[in-house]
C-alpha cells in the first residue's frame, strides 16, 4: 500500500469571498425566520431542540445565526401575540362579551387561511372552503363592525322593545352568549380593543421592517458582531451556537446511515465506474493507488480558476464563479455508536488520522472523498461533486456523486420588497394592511402561542432529550430551498458539473497513462456516461454505442419465455468506419 504523499498546493488560491455567516444564502434564510412560522419551528428543533442530533454540513452559509434569528423572531412573535391576547381578555370581560362576537370572524379567516395552505395554486377542494370562508368572515366583520359603531352612536338600540322589533342576528348571538343588552360604552370599549390590537399588528409589522432595513439589511448583515441576535437564548444558546459551528464546517462529517450526503442539496446524476487495470506492454508499468490518482486529479481541478489569457493581460475583472472554486478532501464517519454527541472527533490531528487510512481503503462506513464545490449567484447556488477513487484487485473503481443546492425560496427572497412596501405606502395603505391582518390576529395569535406550548410539553416528557447521538435528519438550507432553479442556473449548473467532471476524468486518465496502464476502455466508458448513456456493465434492456460517428441499432426476439413475457431486448453497436 502506498503512502500518502503531501498535499499539492493549488495552482490558483480563490478570490476572497465572503464568509459563510455573512453570505447572502445565510441572510435570506435568517430573513426568512420572521416570514414562516413552520420553517422557524423546524429550524428550531432540529438545531436546538435535539440535543442528540449533529447538524449537517453547511455549505455557503452559517446554520448557527439562522438559529440565532429563529430563537429570536419566535420572542417577538410571542409577545406579539401575548399582547394581543392580553388586550382580547381585558376588552371581552370589559364590553361584557360583545367582543368575543366581533372575533369569531377572525378565527374564521385564519380557519380559511389555514384550508388554502400554502401552495400558490391549490386544488379546488381546498380553494372552494377556503373562499367560502374568508369572505364569510370579512362580510360577518364588516356587519358586526357597523353594528358596533351604530350602537356606540345610539343610532341603534339592542335592548329597545318599543318598536316591537329586533334583529334576528342580535337576538340569536344573544341566545348564544347569553347576554340581555349592549351598552353604547361596552360597544365603544369593544371596537377600542380591536384598534388596540390593531396597534399591535402594525408593531410587529414595524419591527419586523425594522429588523429587514437593520441587521439583515445587505450592508448591516456581514457584521455579526453588532447582530442583537446572536445575544439570545441565553448560556443554552451560546453552547448550541458552539457545537453547530464547529461541527457544520468540519472535513470529518459525522453522517446518518441512511442520509450520508445531507446537506449537500439533491443529486444529479450519480455514477460509479469500474474498469480493469490492463497493463500497457510499450510502458513500464509503476505502483498506483488511490492517493496517487487524487493527486493528480486535484490540480487540474484548481486551474479552473484560472482566468483567460486575454482578460488577465488587459486587467479585466472576471466574474466566473469557477474563480471561486474551493476544493479540499473530507472524510465521512457513521454517527451510530458513539455514545454522546461531544465524542465526534473534530480535531485536526484525528482528521489527518482517518483521511491517511481511508484514503486507500474501500471501507463501506468510513469514506474518503475529493468535495469540489462551487458557490454560484451569490452562495445561493451550492454545486457539489464528491469524488472517491478506489484500486483494489486490478480493478480501479471511480465514484463521483454530483450534488446541487437551488436557491433560497422565493418567498424569502421577497423579504425585502414586502418591508419596503409597507415602508412606503400612504397612511390609508397602512390603515388598510394593518385592518386586513387585525381581523385574523387573535386567531395567529392562539396559533402562535400554542405551537410553544405543545413543544413545551414535548420537552416536559422527554421526546427531545433521549436518545442516543445520530447523524443529521435535515439540513435547514434543504428545507429552505426551492425544488429547482431558472433556465440560467439551470445552464450554470450544467457548465460547473461538465467542468469539473471533465477534468476529474482526465486526471484519472493521466494517472492510469502514466503508471503504466491502458486507457482506451476507460476512455470509452467515459464518453458513454458524459454522452447520458447508462454504464457499460450493465447493457440489459439498453442500446449503447462508442466514438463520434457511432450507430446503435436494436433486435427484438420474437420468441417468449415460458413466462408469456418478450425477453429484454439486445443491443449491437457498430463503430461506424
Amino acid at each position: 500500500m502506498n503512502t500518502v504523499p503531501a498535499q499539492t498546493p493549488p495552482v490558483a488560491p480563490p478570490p476572497q469571498v465572503d464568509p459563510p455567516h455573512a453570505s447572502e444564502a445565510t441572510r435570506l434564510l435568517c430573513a426568512g425566520t420572521y416570514l414562516d412560522a413552520e420553517y422557524r419551528d423546524r429550524v428550531i428543533d432540529e438545531l436546538y431542540l435535539m440535543e442528540h442530533r449533529v447538524v449537517a454540513p453547511s455549505l455557503g452559509y452559517d446554520a448557527a445565526r439562522v438559529l440565532a434569528h429563529a430563537l429570536r423572531a419566535r420572542q417577538v412573535e410571542l409577545a406579539w401575540s401575548g399582547g394581543v391576547l392580553g388586550l382580547l381578555t381585558v376588552g371581552v370581560v370589559a364590553s361584557g362579551w360583545w367582543l368575543l362576537l366581533l372575533v369569531i370572524p377572525g378565527l374564521l379567516l385564519t380557519l380559511g387561511r389555514w384550508v388554502r395552505g400554502a401552495s400558490s395554486d391549490p386544488p379546488t377542494r381546498r380553494r372552494l372552503p377556503a373562499f367560502w370562508l374568508r369572505w364569510g368572515g370579512r362580510v360577518l366583520l364588516a356587519y358586526l363592525f357597523v353594528m358596533s359603531l351604530a350602537i356606540g352612536l345610539g343610532l341603534y338600540e339592542v335592548a329597545g322593545e318599543s318598536d316591537g322589533s329586533r334583529s334576528l342576528f342580535i337576538s340569536v348571538a344573544q341566545g348564544i352568549l347569553q347576554f340581555d343588552q349592549v351598552s353604547k360604552l361596552e360597544a365603544w370599549l369593544a371596537l377600542a380593543t380591536l384598534l388596540a390590537m390593531a396597534g399591535c399588528v402594525a408593531g410587529q409589522q414595524l419591527h419586523f421592517t425594522r429588523v429587514l432595513r437593520g441587521e439583515l439589511s445587505p450592508r448591516q448583515f456581514p457584521d455579526a458582531a453588532q447582530d442583537p441576535a446572536e445575544e439570545v437564548g441565553g448560556r443554552r444558546f451560546q453552547s448550541r451556537k458552539h457545537r453547530i459551528r464547529v461541527e457544520q464546517h468540519a472535513p470529518l462529517i459525522m453522517y446518518h446511515e441512511a442520509r450520508p450526503f445531507c446537506g449537500a442539496g439533491a443529486a444529479q446524476d450519480t455514477w460509479v465506474l469500474a474498469v480493469e487495470l490492463r497493463p500497457d506492454p510499450e510502458k513500464a508499468r509503476q505502483a498506483i493507488g488511490n492517493a496517487t490518482i487524487l493527486a493528480a486529479v486535484r490540480p487540474l481541478i484548481e486551474q479552473l480558476r484560472e482566468v483567460a489569457e486575454s482578460s488577465e493581460r488587459e486587467g479585466r475583472v472576471v466574474r466566473d464563479r469557477l474563480r471561486r472554486l474551493r476544493i479540499d478532501e473530507c472524510v465521512f464517519l457513521p454517527m451510530e455508536g458513539l455514545p454522546h454527541r461531544e465524542d465526534a472527533p473534530y480535531d485536526q490531528q484525528t482528521f489527518e488520522w482517518h483521511r491517511t487510512r481511508a484514503v486507500e481503503e474501500g471501507g463501506e462506513k468510513r469514506r474518503h472523498f475529493l468535495r469540489v464545490r462551487v458557490g454560484g449567484w451569490e452562495e445561493e447556488l451550492a454545486v457539489t461533486v464528491f469524488v472517491r477513487v478506489h484500486t483494489q484487485g486490478r480493478m480501479l473503481m471511480l465514484e463521483v456523486a454530483p450534488h446541487v443546492l437551488y436557491p433560497v425560496r422565493a418567498d424569502f427572497k421577497d423579504a425585502d420588497h414586502e418591508a419596503y412596501a409597507f415602508a412606503d405606502r400612504n397612511v390609508l395603505g397602512k390603515t388598510v394592511h394593518v385592518l386586513a391582518r387585525m381581523a385574523s390576529a387573535p386567531g395567529q395569535a392562539l396559533v402562535a402561542l400554542g405551537r410553544p406550548a405543545v413543544r413545551g410539553w414535548r420537552r416536559l416528557t422527554g421526546e427531545f432529550a433521549g436518545g442516543l447521538p445520530e447523524g443529521p435528519a435535515l439540513s435547514v438550507r434543504e428545507l429552505g430551498a426551492e425544488p429547482d432553479g431558472s433556465l440560467f442556473q439551470s445552464m450554470d449548473v450544467d457548465r460547473y458539473l461538465k467542468s469539473v467532471q471533465d477534468r476529474i476524468a482526465y486526471g484519472v486518465k493521466t494517472s492510469l497513462a502514466a503508471a503504466g496502464y491502458q486507457t482506451d476502455e476507460f476512455v470509452q466508458k467515459i464518453v458513454n456516461i458524459s454522452n447520458g448513456g447508462v454504464n457499460i456493465e450493465s447493457v440489459r434492456g439498453s442500446t449503447f454505442a462508442v466514438g463520434d460517428q457511432a450507430r446503435a441499432t436494436t433486435t427484438v426476439q420474437a420468441h417468449t419465455t415460458s413466462g408469456g413475457q418478450t425477453p429484454p431486448r439486445r443491443g449491437t453497436a457498430r463503430d461506424g468506419q
